[in-house]
């Protein structure tokens, strides 16, 4: 049976990596070690610890140390709930370039400047001005996390829509892409190329996030076949090392024994309805209230704020 695959890349691996990465805890929890990169709260969240799920923003972005990488624009924003009774996992994408109002800044903005100004706090308002949720969490993850983790299942057979070229040796770190069109395997760094590619695709974000969904979905047929289960070390050990949430670690752990209720069939997703527009020079997405809105309750209603106001 063909599976439903509508998610998108982050949500899809942080599932993957969560899970695994929780396991991994538990054990390094026990022999007295540290896990770095994610805070040492042991506590588990009440409401998790009640009603058996969560919702956080996930957050993608690329930067030396994805723990200090406050003042760098998020490049992947999604708002993700998880049900861990029934194994349905929501997932909302938000473009990057989304027009919006962030706190203690003047005139709109695009949405992923609120992490540039405010760290993943700020995103996390931001989100909560937008949509109206009730909304604690975020996880940011470091896209060099594909790289070592692609590497560890030996690469990723993916239908390359386009030939994809850009350098650019000023960002911090340099980004050179280099790809043909065609069906080909990829390694880590292909994959990351892959992945980091924005220019060419006719319809800006929207057509970036299918071409996501389509690598996650060949990343996940491979990295589930039984001889990727040898890799596991691997995979904990990548998220360590870029992966950074105010998550408790208890509620961490606890995701990750419940994580096998998760079924494919039942991941759904979603992106903010509108449409992109420049504004003056700028290009920006232009998100459609009314059917937003209607979005939001469906995939959230019971987070949302009622009578509650956003601090």
């Amino acid at each position: 049976m063909k599976k439903k695959f509508t998610r998108t890349f982050f949500i899809s691996f942080l599932c993957f990596v969560v899970a695994y990465g929780g396991i991994g805890y538990y054990f390094m929890n026990h022999k007295n070690e540290v896990a770095v990169g994610v805070e040492e709260e042991k506590e588990i969240d009440a409401h998790f610890d009640e009603k058996n799920e969560i919702l956080f923003l996930l957050l993608g972005v690329d930067a030396k140390d994805v723990s200090k990488s406050k003042g760098t624009r998020t490049d992947t924003m999604m708002l993700v709930n998880i049900d861990f009774n029934t194994g349905d996992v929501k997932i909302l994408s938000i473009p990057r370039d989304t027009r919006v109002d962030i706190r203690g800044l003047s005139g709109k903005r695009k949405i992923n400047a609120a992490h540039a100004n405010g760290g993943p706090e700020l995103s996390v308002k931001t989100v909560q001005d937008l949509l109206g949720v009730d909304l604690d969490y975020y996880v940011k993850v470091d896209y060099k996390v594909v790289k070592e983790v692609v590497d560890a299942i030996g690469g990723v057979v993916v239908d390359v829509p386009m030939n994809m070229k850009y350098n650019d040796p000023t960002a911090d770190p340099p980004l050179h892409i280099n790809l043909k069109k065609g069906v080909q395997e990829l390694n880590g760094d292909k994959s990351l190329q892959f992945l980091r590619f924005r220019k060419g695709y006719k319809d800006a974000d929207l057509g970036r996030i299918r071409a996501q969904q389509q690598f996650m979905k060949a990343f996940m047929e491979q990295a589930l076949k039984p001889k990727n289960l040898l890799k596991l070390p691997k995979m904990i050990s990548a998220y360590y090392k870029y992966v950074d949430t105010n998550i408790p670690m208890g509620t961490l752990s606890k995701m990750a024994f419940s994580a096998n209720k998760i079924n494919t069939e039942n991941i759904h997703g979603a992106t903010i309805p509108g449409d992109g527009q420049y504004i003056g020079k700028v290009s920006y997405f232009i998100y459609n209230k009314e059917e937003m809105d209607i979005l939001v309750q469906e995939m959230f209603g019971d987070h949302l704020y009622t009578n509650k106001t956003v601090e």
